[in-house]
């Protein structure tokens, strides 16, 4: 069981005046912040404010790449091809440690988003190839892997830097990959029952599935979604729980 992990959130969602998630209040309870880098979600003047909150705060600052698709936030699968697909998280990269300089901080990991991330977790090509690009701007990036699934092979592949992640406010299936959010039970809501789920896992060094299989993995980092109704109290649930039981959160 590990004695320190990382406790991660998806944020600077938000775009003009509609907002998505409560980001203030997020960054007083996380340790590190996957900034939306305006494709799927966020624009620069959103970017800005998450950013220099992030950095006020001593939250670690992290690229959050996804599929241009604003109307479907990053959530349905697109056919773009690998080269494509490796532009643009290059540029997504690229906007955020611009972004991040000004804001008094600097990027240091990436995480792929949504849709992207789950073709990317059980195609590895795929993942090779997004992972390579964010790579090439920047070789000093930590990169941030569905645990147990084709993210991890690719990082160990290219011989980077890694955090095995898994999601507090999500439920997966028996090859470790996340439950679809069209079926029932597959986003978790009640912060009662999030911190011993996430506890066990931690004691067990393995992800828990929905059918209750445990896929041993290493557990570096946690990650909750700032849309999910209820984020706040599931977040500041889950972090007491696991300062009670005697670990440590601290960014990567």
């Amino acid at each position: 069981m590990p004695t320190k992990v990382d406790l991660n959130a998806d944020m600077g969602e938000s775009f003009g005046p509609w907002v998505m998630g409560d980001d203030a209040a997020l960054l007083d309870i996380i340790t590190s912040a996957n900034v939306a880098c305006g494709f799927h979600a966020g624009d620069p003047d959103v970017m800005d404010q998450t950013m220099r909150q992030a950095v006020a705060n001593g939250v670690g600052l992290g690229a959050h790449p996804g599929f241009a698709d604003l109307k479907g936030f990053g959530r349905r699968n697109l056919p773009i091809p690998a080269a494509e697909l490796a532009n643009a998280v290059a540029y997504q990269v690229g906007a955020a440690q611009a972004m991040a300089r000004r804001a008094g901080g600097h990027i240091r990991h990436l995480k792929l988003h949504g849709a992207l991330a789950n073709m990317a977790a059980i195609d590895q090509a795929l993942a090779k190839a997004c992972y390579t690009a964010a790579l090439e701007v920047d070789p000093d990036l930590l990169i941030m892997v569905l645990a147990a699934t084709a993210q991890e092979q690719a990082a160990r592949e290219l011989g980077c830097a890694w955090a095995g992640e898994i999601f507090a406010d999500r439920a997966y299936n028996d090859d470790a990959t996340l439950v679809d959010r069209r079926q029932p039970g597959a986003v978790l809501h009640d912060p009662a029952a999030v911190g011993p789920r996430i506890l066990a896992m931690l004691q067990a060094d393995a992800i828990i599935t929905k059918s209750g299989k445990h896929i041993p993995c290493r557990i570096d980092t946690i990650c909750l979604h700032g849309d999910t109704p209820g984020a706040v109290a599931i977040a500041r649930g889950l972090r007491d729980h696991l300062t009670q039981a005697g670990v440590t959160l601290a960014s990567l």
